[in-house]
């Protein structure tokens, strides 16, 4: 495990780009090819899965140490990780000098923590003081950490893939290709990702193809081209997804690699109507087969993580499949092809299903409508009506493109509707973590009731940079009223504005609001915090947003 922890270390003290990847490629190579699967689950986020709580070690080296929760809870406030505190507060623990326990990688992922999370509470303590007396300082962070699932490192996924395309002389599409849909480390995953490509050779029938994203509107790059040589449609306000029909069965994969076939069987049975050999990108999303817009995302969320969704709740919160690309058909890979033919294909599937197999997918496989744009100056407009059907923007793909791995600069655009904003008071604050452990980063709002009250409405973590959250954390350690453990009541006199995607009625909130995406937009020096919103105009935004819908 040496080895790992050496290669974490240089990776958090490497800011360039080609020396992380050449960090990477030189562990891929000179690791055992079970001990670099599990490297490269580890990296990719892929395997997190919490065997000890956090709370169990910090309770196992309290009752080592003798030391008193305040003091415990003190160095915490200022590490910003647990994981880190107890690692730097071992030598507290006065552990008798044990020989050195050097094991790959592979073998703590496997047997070792299984094994140690599988003991009974004194056992477990004993074995975990055990193996901390053994290991080198460098790795007691490192197992704190796998032991607990929050391993983390900031390794883009395309650094991942470049490396290991360094390493097989394989394309970096083709790598990103093999990753999707899981990866159970081992030796044996390791040598089949890295194999040279072979003829006919094909993966697992379910593994999805990697996404292709947009990037944010660049305006000024459209100007000097043709909008006939552009596709527009709304971005449906969903869950990005990949819709699989290949040897009579069906994978619905969203974009985070979780297979959902559970939580919408409607849409499983759907696909049985389409060809072998089929696989659509589209937008999951609750919309009613009669209705002339999704619902939003709110119903979208009732349905996500169901295992085995009630009949109650398949009727009152309709999938649908919202189709706008075709990635693969009769089992051939089209995102070659460039987009214009891929849209084209897609109709002809749609449309071309007998009409025996059209009424099992009439209002659970929609096609997304390709927007009419004549002139660069209808954009705006166009743009200004998405909420109106239901959309939170538009999505601007240039014909002629292929369909690519992850963000391509210039290809694919997304132009969002501005958020709504509200201007709240500031209430609570709550330090953060990790290298903001030391400052108070997370943030309360609230909003006037209609008894002069301010009511809690939202929390909110980014939109200030560095020098404002310096300042606000001064402000907040002079201005604070009463503290309730971590957090801390400040007096009501800063005003921010919020931005926020959306709002739905929520029995769960004070406010009876709950809010999806709050950031902060602006620090409003020049607002006083009676000026600041009130839940009425919340309700305004909620109700306006409805009636723009229907």
């Amino acid at each position: 495990m040496q080895a790992f922890a050496d290669l974490i270390t240089q990776l958090e003290r490497t800011a360039g780009t080609r020396a992380r990847v050449e960090a990477l490629a030189a562990h891929v190579q000179a690791a055992d090819a079970a001990d670099g699967a599990w490297a490269l689950a580890l990296l990719l986020g892929k395997r997190r899965r919490r065997l000890i709580t956090g709370r169990r070690l910090r309770q196992i080296c309290l009752e080592r140490s003798g030391l008193p929760e305040w003091l415990f809870d003190s160095c915490y406030a200022q590490v910003g990780d647990s994981a880190e505190t107890i690692a730097l507060l071992l030598p507290q623990l006065a552990l008798p000098p044990t020989p050195p326990l050097e094991l790959p990688l592979a073998d703590w992922m496997e047997t070792r923590l299984p094994a140690l999370a599988a003991l009974e509470a004194e056992a477990q303590a004993e074995a975990v003081l055990a193996i901390w007396a053994a290991l080198p300082e460098g790795q007691c962070f490192l197992f704190n950490k796998l032991l607990t699932g929050g391993f983390r490192v900031g390794v883009a996924a395309g650094l991942v893939t470049r490396a290991l395309a360094q390493v097989s002389g394989l394309e970096e599409a083709e790598l990103a290709h093999r990753l999707m849909g899981g990866f159970e480390p081992s030796s044996a995953a390791m040598q089949a990702l890295l194999a040279p490509l072979a003829a006919g050779a094909a993966g697992p029938i379910s593994r999805p193809y990697p996404f292709c994203l947009a990037s944010p509107l660049e305006a000024e790059r459209l100007t000097a081209t043709d909008p006939a040589g552009w596709q527009v449609e709304w971005k449906w306000d969903g869950i990005r997804t990949q819709l699989i029909r290949r040897s009579g069965q069906t994978f619905l994969w969203s974009r985070g690699e979780e297979l959902i076939n559970a939580s919408f069987p409607e849409l499983e049975v759907a696909a049985d109507e389409l060809p072998q050999g089929t696989v659509l990108d589209g937008e999951l999303t609750v919309w009613p087969a009669q209705a002339p817009q999704p619902a939003g995302f709110g119903p979208l969320q009732r349905r996500l993580g169901r295992q085995k969704p009630g009949a109650a709740l398949l009727r009152e919160c309709p999938a649908a499949f919202v189709a706008y690309d075709l990635l693969e058909m009769g089992g051939q890979d089209l995102r070659p092809e460039p987009l214009g033919r891929r849209r084209a294909a897609l109709e002809g599937l749609l449309q071309g299903l007998p009409e025996a197999a059209r009424t099992p997918v009439a209002g659970l496989l929609r096609l997304s409508p390709v927007l009419p744009l004549g002139h660069w100056d209808d954009l705006e407009p166009l743009r200004q009506r998405a909420r109106s059907v239901g959309a939170e923007g538009l999505m601007l793909k240039a014909l002629d493109s292929v369909y690519g791995v992850g963000r391509r600069r210039g290809a694919w655009w997304k132009h969002k509707l501005e958020p709504m904003e509200l201007d709240a008071v500031l209430l609570y604050a709550q330090a953060g973590s990790g290298r903001r452990a030391n400052l108070y980063t997370d943030y309360t709002f609230g909003l006037w009731d209609g008894e002069g009250r301010l009511v809690s409405f939202a929390k909110a973590y980014t939109g200030l940079d560095d020098s404002e959250i310096g300042e606000l954390d001064r402000w907040i350690r002079r201005h604070t009223t009463e503290r309730f453990g971590p957090v801390r009541a400040v007096e009501a006199l800063q005003v921010f504005t919020l931005g926020f995607e959306g709002l739905q009625r929520s029995t769960r909130h004070r406010s009876g609001l709950a809010v999806r995406f709050p950031r902060i937009l602006r620090w409003r020096r020049d607002r006083t915090p009676g000026s600041a919103d009130s839940l009425s105009s919340a309700l305004a935004l909620l109700e306006g947003s409805a009636a723009a819908q229907r």
